[in-house]
């Protein structure tokens, strides 16, 4: 009920009703109806309107409804798994990349007034990675060239910019590389970690395009849900505008179909992360198929729910819910 009061407080009621307009606009459905039904799915199944609207509640009835995890739902999860104490060691990318050095299997240095440190860094590279101390949804991130910036400071460049966090490349395994070379394509993987064992419980393939670097669905990239249990896909990739795509429209591979390297050695990987910080009992880690194997990108303590459950990726009606319920029912 705090939860629930908490969310009506802070709840964009204009965004609401142009959520309600698209609905209509969609289905012809009454907007009156439409709003007492999303007041209602928000008291039942704790779903906000952009539930609603995503998972396309208003085609569905309760006895499926009920079976998706929802905005309150995933965060009840959260609230048990995490203790809001051991936050920043994954929201804080520094912190982060320190904490899980060994699954990083790449180069990296925190800009800390070190200039000799982070030119010594950079002298045999010829790109860099730079991100900021925190962020999310790839956005502050720069690829940089390092020969462009031969007669100019570089180092006071990304201090201007509080890009702090300095990695290597990533060289992605040739299978991934080839699927889309301009960025890294990274899964996204959530664990729940009870009773002393890590559960991989969802995958999702973030997919570059348009030669974008970053491959995060907000800013320009598609995604998919992975078979948890072969690492094949088997739905077409989508954009956050809604278009399709079985093939890739870069580079015609078939993303239907495909199937993710070493992707048993990823699940392994999660697992044993997992069990680092034990505080943060779930997370979405973003794995990299990398020449050198399965690797860490960063993880993120609060992982998101509607993305698996996106009625283009369903075979039934039916919800994930049930998924979280064979771990640990809340």
């Amino acid at each position: 009920m705090k939860y629930l009061i908490n969310r009506i407080a802070r709840m964009n009621f204009k965004k609401m009703f142009v959520t309600i307009d698209k609905i209509h606009k969609k289905t012809n459905k009454n907007k009156l109806l439409l709003f007492l039904d999303i007041v209602y799915c928000g008291l039942r199944y704790q779903s906000g309107y952009m539930d609603y609207y995503l998972l396309e509640f208003y085609n569905l009835k309760n006895k499926d409804r009920k079976t998706y995890i929802t905005r309150g739902i995933n965060n009840k999860y959260i609230r048990h798994f995490n203790n809001r104490n051991y936050y920043h060691y994954f929201s804080n990318k520094d912190e982060f990349n320190t904490e899980f050095k060994k699954y990083l299997k790449r180069d990296f240095i925190i800009i800390n007034n070190n200039e000799k440190e982070f030119n010594n860094f950079i002298k045999d590279k010829e790109y860099i990675f730079c991100k900021p101390r925190n962020g999310s949804c790839g956005k502050g991130i720069e690829k940089i060239k390092v020969s462009d910036y031969k007669n100019k400071n570089l180092y006071n460049y990304l201090e201007s910019k509080k890009l702090t966090v300095i990695e290597e490349l990533i060289k992605q395994d040739k299978k991934m590389n080839d699927l889309y070379p301009y960025s890294v394509n990274t899964i996204r993987m959530v664990s729940i970690l009870h009773n002393n064992k890590v559960n991989v419980v969802f995958a999702y393939l973030r997919i570059g395009s348009s030669k974008n670097f970053v491959d995060n669905f907000n800013s320009g990239g598609m995604v998919v849900p992975v078979n948890i249990n072969t690492g094949e896909i088997e739905f077409p990739a989508i954009e956050k505008d809604g278009n399709l795509y079985e093939k890739h429209p870069d580079t015609n591979i078939s993303i239907k179909g495909f199937v993710i390297p070493r992707f048993n050695e990823a699940k392994e990987l999660v697992e044993k992360a997992g069990k680092e910080i034990k505080e943060i009992g779930m997370a979405g880690w973003d794995i990299a198929i990398s020449d050198k194997g399965p690797l860490i990108v960063e993880a993120n303590e609060l992982p998101g729910h509607d993305i698996y459950q996106l009625p283009v990726h369903r075979k039934t009606n039916k919800g994930l819910l049930e998924e979280l319920h064979k771990i640990i029912k809340l």
